[in-house]
């Protein structure tokens, strides 16, 4: 539905963007992850159409929205926008700030249109209070059923969900989730929480430094990481050193052999990287290696230990809270994964380390 063909965005002559291909299905939520800085923001206003693009074309449906020289005015894209500061209208009450993209329709059309998205956000009830009558929570549905009521065939929402507080930002997320699908509306995030981008997300592309570097499901991004900056970036993490096997999918680690789920190109005695996820690592009765307590983070329902090995390397391990272990114990530890992500040591930038045990 959403064609996004290798586009560059320029501000001062500078690129910002470049090299962006994606494509959004009818009815699929995508998101654009990454850190501040990186360019998601732009990508989106290119799509909404307040950012020309230097090279490249956006089409919907095979419509033509932007290319150089070539810039469709927002208004006639039929794409709805839910920006981060919600952006309604202080003098206008919810009914008009819902009934505001309307202009064009009857009057019976706009009243039908209106309590067809109030109660879609369930806020049947509250049509005549004014935005700072509202809730944060309330102010964003209010925002997304403005941006709902043309029908758009595009939604973009702009780190929507950034003011408000923890829980809240979780339970509207997945509400607005659930709209979406329930509609079949197809939509684009951007934000900077990966945990809110693989919850809300068919498909995240992460962006660093202008570029993507992985287009993919949520799954695959945490357990398929394109590259060091992917492994990197998604989740928590340590890299252990190690040297690939004669065998093509064996990597030899100060934990013992690690067996993966693919074959690499690399001869063997290559020196690798290992990437080891915090629940990779799990405690063993038989065979495996003493490791001390360094750190421990509780978070509820499990606690993330930080675990110096007898060469000071560390790993992470993700282990049931029941199970408390004190600040310097030894625990027999082991690995248990099904996917085993490595890098050639070479690709180390200068200045980075190997033995983060929090990435």
């Amino acid at each position: 539905m959403l064609n996004v063909d290798n586009i560059q965005c320029r501000y001062d002559d500078a690129p910002v963007v470049q090299d962006i291909s994606f494509h959004v299905n009818d009815g699929d939520i995508a998101c654009l992850l990454g850190p501040s800085g990186c360019g998601k923001t732009t990508v989106l206003r290119a799509i909404a159409g307040f950012q020309s693009v230097s090279a490249g074309q956006i089409t919907i449906d095979d419509r033509c929205l932007s290319r150089p020289g070539f810039n469709l005015e927002p208004e006639e894209r039929h794409v709805g926008m839910v920006f981060q500061d919600y952006a309604l209208f202080p003098h206008l009450s919810v009914y008009d700030n819902i009934r505001f993209g309307l202009r064009k329709h009857s009057r019976d059309q706009q009243r039908k249109t209106v309590a067809k998205m109030l109660d879609l956000v369930r806020l049947t009830g509250v049509e005549k209070r004014y935005p700072h009558e509202l809730s944060g929570g309330q102010q964003q549905r209010v925002a997304l059923a403005r941006a709902l009521a043309p029908s758009p065939a595009l939604l973009l929402m702009d780190e929507p969900f950034s003011n408000l507080d923890t829980e809240l930002r979780r339970q509207l997320s997945l509400e607005v989730r659930d709209i979406l699908k329930e509609f079949g509306i197809s939509a684009i995030l951007v934000t900077h929480d990966q945990q809110e981008a693989f919850a809300f997300s068919d498909q995240v592309g992460l962006l660093y430094n202008g570029q993507f570097q992985q287009w993919d499901t949520p799954f695959n991004l945490y357990h398929e990481p394109a590259n060091r900056t992917v492994a990197t970036f998604i989740g928590e993490g340590s890299f252990l050193p190690g040297i690939t096997g004669h065998e093509t999918n064996i990597v030899h680690t100060e934990l013992g052999a690690l067996i993966g789920n693919r074959a690499y190109p690399w001869s063997a005695d290559t020196p690798v990287d290992v990437l080891l996820r915090p629940d990779d690592v799990v405690l063993t009765q038989h065979g495996g290696l003493h490791a001390t307590v360094e750190k421990k983070v509780f978070t509820g329902g499990a606690t993330v230990y930080t675990l110096r090995l007898p060469s000071g390397n560390r790993v992470s391990a993700l282990l049931p809270s029941h199970q408390d272990f004190a600040l310097g114990e030894s625990l027999q530890v082991g690995t248990q994964l099904d996917h085993l992500i490595a890098f050639q040591r070479h690709d180390i930038a200068p200045g980075s380390a190997t033995d983060k045990a929090d990435l």
